[in-house]
């Protein structure tokens, strides 16, 4: 899975935080930018979401209207997991990792991975 740049990131935080699909004109109404972007702007970063299966899209009457494929955990989980599948020493990628989670979330992590044995 490849990493979002930052206007698509944008975009999706736009989407994840909608309670239902949004239309191009949607999304810009709700992006918090300085200067506004423009409409074609906005059209075309959804149609790239959509070519890579980020967003997924329904029309409503001449629109479409785009939703996120996963939640926004889901795509967090699959991009960290993608990171980790391309390391060259996975164990040492992975203990890096630990390293700098903070003592109060790594506390959380062993919470829940002790929950998932039992």
């Amino acid at each position: 899975m490849r990493r979002l740049g930052e206007l698509e990131a944008a975009v999706m935080d736009v989407l994840w935080s909608a309670p239902g699909p949004l239309t191009v004109r949607g999304v810009l109404g709700l992006l918090a930018r300085e200067p506004e972007l423009a409409y074609t702007t906005v059209m075309t970063v959804l149609d790239n979401l959509h070519r890579k299966d980020v967003v997924t899209r329904e029309r409503v009457g001449r629109a479409w209207a785009y939703r996120p494929a996963l939640a926004r955990e889901e795509f967090d989980a699959e991009a960290m997991a993608s990171v980790l599948e391309s390391a060259a020493d996975r164990g040492a990628t992975l203990m890096r990792f630990i390293g700098k989670i903070p003592p109060e979330e790594l506390a959380q992590l062993r919470a829940l991975m002790d929950e998932d044995r039992r």
